[in-house]
């Protein structure tokens, strides 16, 4: 999970929401992602479809069932269901997501029953430092929106 805040940094570096994952096959990370939504105006480019598809890539193969994806957010619906479709082992998050998490806050997609394949989750892995990463995100971002008000009513208040 250390390497997948790395990358979540990596992310929040470029402007992106502060999202990283890692796939690990055989104890070894084999691929990693991080959010590039707005680098890419993509709105798939999340962090752990990136991760996977790297994955693949790697093996030769859309089947992951012996790998572990690692993510410091709790996979989106998007993200979920493709994590079911390539058949991942296990994923492993940090933050759970209230607002659309898919893995335990509002579905439980990877245990769903109905569905042909199902994944080992674990949640809460370094969920302190996942959330501050996400956070702190969030704060700065509403802190510039709120400068930005204060400065263009300041700038109307001269003008009048």
């Amino acid at each position: 999970m250390m390497q997948a805040l790395e990358e979540a940094e990596r992310a929040q570096a470029e402007g992106e929401v502060p999202v990283g994952a890692v796939v690990v096959h055989d104890g070894q990370v084999i691929a990693r992602g991080f959010n590039r939504r707005e680098s890419w105006q993509d709105p798939t480019a999340h962090a752990e479809l990136i991760a996977v598809r790297r994955a693949a890539e790697a093996l030769g193969s859309w089947r992951l069932h012996e790998c572990t994806v690692y993510v410091t957010l709790e996979p989106c619906p998007m993200c979920a269901g493709m994590l079911v479709n390539a058949r991942v082992g296990r994923v492993v998050f940090g933050a759970r997501d209230p607002k659309a998490g898919a893995m335990r806050s509002l579905y439980a997609m990877g245990e769903d029953p109905r569905l042909n394949h199902r994944i080992e989750v674990k949640e809460g892995v370094l969920s302190a430092a996942c959330g501050r990463v996400l956070s702190e995100f969030f704060r700065t971002i509403r802190e510039r929106r709120k400068a930005t008000v204060s400065e263009d009513d300041s700038s109307t208040q001269e003008s009048s």
